[in-house]
């Protein structure tokens, strides 16, 4: 089974191209360029690299947040349409599942990513990288409140990285991640198990994961509520 993965929830424009759950090749791009301008040159290139066509492949796998509000918008609607196109299946894969699954260690693994303002999208995930329990979108102060009890768990992502001297003041044994990047090769992984669990979905069942409001949308509530 050929798999298309693609991850536009981070700053990196990431695609890769994978056989069952082992990685074929793979594109990470940081040039300054907005996703809209990188994703289907990246697409383009890693398929004519790869000596592959649109209808070689058996599966879409798309990042569906939470992270960037404009990357996701971007990365869903080009999947949706690929999908539509096409007629292929989909699987909705999170940031923060694709985050645990890029540490290889046999910890519980807790993804944080920096949502900017002091706020983190978070989630921890067992020693197979399964969730457990819902994910948080709050303030770094609040989120750690429910982990710092936990023993032997590796932090990962960006927000980690951000905040790590704040967790080791409360979780002084806590081990973080040298893999902090977002890749869509890691989310391939991710679609090739849910499509042995029968977990894929396809062109209009694949939305958003957003988990809190955008700061434009933040902005104009405020307004709205000064005018009253």
């Amino acid at each position: 089974m050929k798999i298309l993965a693609m991850d536009t929830s981070s700053k990196i424009c990431s695609v890769a191209i994978l056989e069952n759950d082992e990685l074929i090749d793979e594109i990470n791009l940081d040039n300054g360029l907005t996703h809209s301008e990188n994703l289907m040159p990246i697409l383009a290139e890693i398929l004519t690299k790869n000596q592959l066509k649109l209808a070689d492949i058996d599966l879409l796998s798309c990042c569906a947040g939470p992270g960037s509000f404009t990357g996701i918008r971007i990365g869903v609607a080009t999947v949706k349409a690929l999908a539509e196109v096409n007629h292929l299946p989909v699987a909705s894969i999170t940031s923060l599942e694709t985050l645990a699954k890029s540490d290889a260690s046999s910890s519980k693994k807790i993804a944080l990513i920096d949502a900017r303002n002091n706020q983190v999208y978070a989630g921890i995930f067992d020693e197979n990288c399964e969730a457990i329990g819902d994910f948080w979108a709050d303030d770094i102060n609040h989120v750690i409140e429910h982990f710092k009890k936990e023993e032997n768990v590796v932090f990962v992502g960006d927000g980690a990285v951000l905040h790590k001297d704040l967790i080791l003041k409360y979780m002084p044994t806590a081990k973080f991640s040298e893999l902090n990047e977002q890749r869509a090769a890691f989310g391939g992984q991710i679609a090739y198990q849910k499509q042995l669990k029968n977990e894929l979905k396809n062109a209009d069942t694949i939305v958003p994961i957003y988990l809190r409001k955008s700061q434009a949308e933040c902005l104009k509530k405020e307004a709205e509520e000064c005018k009253k």
